[in-house]
């Protein structure tokens, strides 16, 4: 079994900081985090066999631990609904990056299963000098580079800290049922973010953690994509 330990001595064995998005759901689910099943394919032959045994719809994200900004990079297909469209998709994004980072280290694409909608929120870990992890929760996808509606509190938290963090931000009300949809799961939230916060104090390599966005449910949480990077050695 793979363990978050493991994840992290073998990038650090590497001489690497930025986990892969397969490294990172992997480390994370060890923690407790709901995430969507992720493969990596090597080839685009492998992508089309993938996405046949997961099931489509899927999405394709470049994997490289030189490119940080995906979709800007031309690294993301998303709701693709045929091998046809797997296969373009795989090359498209291989193209793509090959011209905006040159000599970016690829080893291949990872190929995840469309997740349901739900509400998009983002939790997130980041390292302040004087006060060490400061955890982050808000509304997600960009909605929160738009309108940066986010909670902060200095790991570590209490599960009192998250219900706050939660309900304090603006935006909470889009949590509790707004206009006919079903309350999301906040408990759920609230785990995760103790979780997290718990994780970040026993392990000081881990320097940045995002997980943007997180579908909530009124039945759990799922998240979609993540992204840790480690402290320089």
């Amino acid at each position: 079994m793979v363990t978050a330990l493991t994840i992290i001595d073998t990038a650090k064995s590497e001489g690497r900081t930025l986990l892969t998005e397969i490294e990172s759901k992997e480390l994370l689910k060890q923690v407790g985090i709901g995430v969507v099943e992720t493969r990596l394919a090597t080839s685009r032959d492998e992508a089309v066999k993938i996405a046949k045994e997961l099931g489509f719809p899927v999405g394709l994200k470049i994997a490289s631990v030189d490119v940080v900004h995906k979709s800007d990079a031309g690294g993301v297909k998303l709701g693709l609904k045929t091998t046809e469209e797997v296969g373009r998709a795989y090359n498209d994004i291989m193209t793509s990056v090959r011209q905006k980072v040159p000599g970016a280290r690829i080893q291949g694409v990872s190929v995840q299963p469309m997740a349901k909608p739900g509400i998009e929120v983002i939790i997130g870990m980041s390292k302040d000098p004087q006060f060490g992890p400061v955890i982050m929760f808000g509304l997600g996808g960009v909605m929160v580079e738009i309108i940066k509606d986010v909670s902060l509190r200095i790991a570590p938290l209490s599960p009192r800290d998250a219900r706050e963090m939660i309900r304090e931000i603006k935006g909470y009300r889009m949590l509790t049922g707004f206009r006919g949809q079903p309350p999301v799961d906040t408990a759920t939230l609230e785990k995760w973010l103790v979780s997290i916060s718990c994780f970040v104090t026993a392990n000081p390599e881990i320097k940045e953690i995002d997980l943007n966005p997180i579908f909530a449910y009124s039945d759990g949480a799922l998240a979609v994509d993540a992204r840790v990077i480690l402290e320089k050695t």
